[in-house]
C-alpha cells in the first residue's frame, strides 16, 4: 500500500488502496459509515443515500466515491446524522417495520442503524403498504411489506447464484417493488433454493426461512450483542 494513500475521516487517518471507495477503506480500517444498500461482496449503486458524507465540504455517497490522497471526509457529524435519521424515518414509514413482532428483530440492519443513530420515532405518518406475501415456496416466505428496495437480492441472485430470480420494477414510493421473475410471479415457480446466496442477503425481514422462525432467542441475536458500529470495528483485519 502506498504510504501517501491516506485521507482524513473525522480527523482520523484512513489508509487505502488505489481504486477503493471511501466506504471500502473506512470499513477495512474498522470505521463505521452508516449504510443500508452497500455490501462488501458487490458493486455499489448508491441508492439508499444513508452513507452520504461530506468530501472537502461537498456531499457525496461514500460507497461510490473513490478515495483520494489528502481528501477531508466528514462522517459522524451532527448535520449528517440528522439527515440520516430523516432518511431512516422515511424507510420505516414506507414499509411495515413493526420490530417487536418481526423475526428479524436483533438481526435487522435497518433496526440496528436506527439504534445507532438514536432514531426515537418514525416522525412521519405510516404508509401501511399492502404488498402481497408470497408463501408459495416450500422453504422460503417473502414478506414484501418490509422491503427497503436495497436490490441486494437482485444482485446476489444474478451475480452469485446465476438464477436472476428477482427484479426491481414499478414507479413511485408505493409502486416500486421487488418482482419475481416467473410467469405466475410466484417464488415456487422459479429455481430458487434456500441455499442460494440471495436467500440470506436481505438486511431486513423480507426473505424468511420457513420452520426456522425465532430459532435464535431475543438477546442472543447479532445486534443484541453489540451495536452495528462496534461490529464493523471488530470485523476489521
Amino acid at each position: 500500500m502506498n504510504a501517501n494513500n491516506i485521507f482524513q475521516l473525522d480527523g482520523e487517518d484512513i489508509p487505502f488502496r488505489s481504486g477503493q471507495t471511501i466506504m471500502q477503506a473506512a470499513t477495512h480500517h474498522g470505521t463505521y459509515i452508516p449504510h443500508l444498500c452497500w455490501h462488501p461482496d458487490f458493486a455499489a449503486h448508491g441508492s439508499c443515500k444513508l452513507c452520504t458524507v461530506k468530501v472537502n465540504g461537498r456531499f457525496g455517497s461514500s460507497c461510490t466515491t473513490e478515495a483520494q490522497p489528502g481528501m477531508n471526509v466528514e462522517n459522524r457529524t451532527a448535520e449528517l446524522d440528522d439527515k440520516r435519521r430523516t432518511l431512516l424515518q422515511m424507510f420505516f414509514v414506507e414499509g411495515n417495520h413493526f420490530c417487536p413482532s418481526c423475526e428479524k428483530s436483533g438481526n435487522c440492519t435497518l433496526q440496528a442503524t436506527a439504534y445507532e443513530l438514536k432514531m426515537m420515532s418514525p416522525h412521519f405518518d405510516m404508509f401501511y403498504p399492502d404488498r402481497p406475501v408470497d408463501a408459495s415456496h416450500p422453504d422460503i416466505l417473502l414478506d414484501f411489506n418490509r422491503c427497503i428496495m436495497c436490490s441486494l437480492c437482485v444482485t446476489a441472485s444474478r451475480e452469485v447464484d446465476g438464477k436472476n430470480v428477482f427484479a426491481m420494477g414499478g414507479r413511485g414510493i408505493l409502486g416500486r417493488r421487488i418482482h419475481i421473475n416467473s410467469e405466475s410471479g410466484k417464488l415456487a415457480d422459479t429455481d430458487f433454493a434456500a441455499t442460494d446466496r440471495a436467500a440470506s442477503i436481505c438486511p431486513v425481514g423480507v426473505i424468511l426461512r420457513k420452520r426456522k422462525g425465532f430459532a435464535v432467542p431475543i438477546g442472543e441475536r447479532k445486534y443484541d450483542l453489540a451495536p452495528i458500529s462496534a461490529q464493523v470495528k471488530e470485523a476489521a483485519p
